[in-house]
């Protein structure tokens, strides 16, 4: 990560949070700094769990989307390379159990039709205001790039230690802790109505209840089922929605590092060729 970039990334979550207003991108000042957590994904040789992704995807699925929207995920998406890798036959039945509304028809009219792999995933409420309605008036964020979108303060020298090391997963801690933040407030804080206290939450009062509970999924492949567990996977489903070419990106990266270093050495030796017989 490039200095301007980690200068950036909160003044653009910042900026985020002001058109959303559903969950700040800063821990608030008295929070407590979300703990940081082993993901697969961090450090330049990350990789997704593919296990990992497919049962985050069934968190969302079956809690998160009722609420939350993903605007930018298609779900030709969910078999492709690099993410949960669904079978094009899955990704196909995913799409297919979802009603799209298209049109219009030769008669002008709107109508509804089973999704398709190119459909993207839709929307639980037609409007922002009817979000809004639904939820206390506080507006449930897309998950598209939220993962990207979050962060926390780290401070000096922290954050240089950060750039040095390449950490770049502050997003999926913050909201791997706010999951699990849910908690009865200490005696003699005042939680406005209709608000529920979360340790990990700027000013600790948010609009959204613990959306996830023990037991609520059930896993076939036996992992724990668990708010701990919950959270982490959809935590990483949500990194792979903001940031789905990653793998590629890093993999790349490491490519273009070897090809320098190889260009480097060639330079060198060239010049030492070249200017051999000139006296200095």
């Amino acid at each position: 990560m490039s200095f301007r970039s980690f200068l950036l990334r909160p003044l653009a979550a910042c900026a985020l949070v002001l058109g959303i207003g559903f969950a700040p991108a800063l821990a608030a000042e008295g929070a407590p700094h979300p703990p940081r957590e082993d993901w697969s994904f961090a450090g330049p040789f990350g990789k997704y769990d593919r296990a990992q992704l497919q049962r985050g995807f069934q968190v969302f699925k079956e809690v998160c989307s009722s609420c939350h929207s993903a605007h930018l995920l298609a779900f030709r998406n969910l078999a492709q390379e690099g993410g949960p890798q669904f079978s094009e036959a899955q990704a196909k039945a995913v799409a297919e159990s979802y009603q799209v509304q298209d049109g219009p028809n030769d008669a002008g009219d709107m109508f509804d039709r089973p999704g398709r792999l190119s459909d993207h995933w839709p929307s639980p409420f037609p409007n922002e205001q009817a979000a809004r309605a639904s939820n206390g008036g506080a507006y449930p964020p897309d998950f598209s790039t939220l993962a990207k979108a979050r962060t926390y303060e780290v401070g000096f020298p922290g954050f240089l230690i950060d750039i040095l090391l390449q950490y770049q997963e502050q997003g999926p801690d913050y909201i791997h802790a706010l999951l699990n933040g849910y908690k009865d407030p200490p005696e003699g804080f005042s939680l406005p109505e209709g608000a529920h206290y979360n340790e990990f939450f700027p000013g600790h009062a948010i609009k959204m209840p613990q959306p996830i509970s023990e037991g609520q999924v059930t896993y076939s492949d036996g992992s724990p089922e668990t708010v701990e567990q919950y959270s982490h996977d959809v935590t990483a489903f949500m990194m792979w929605v903001a940031e789905p070419h990653l793998e590629a990106r890093k993999r790349l990266g490491f490519q273009v590092m070897i090809f320098l270093i190889i260009f480097a050495g060639l330079l060198y030796f060239t010049k030492k060729k070249v200017w051999k017989s000139v006296e200095h």
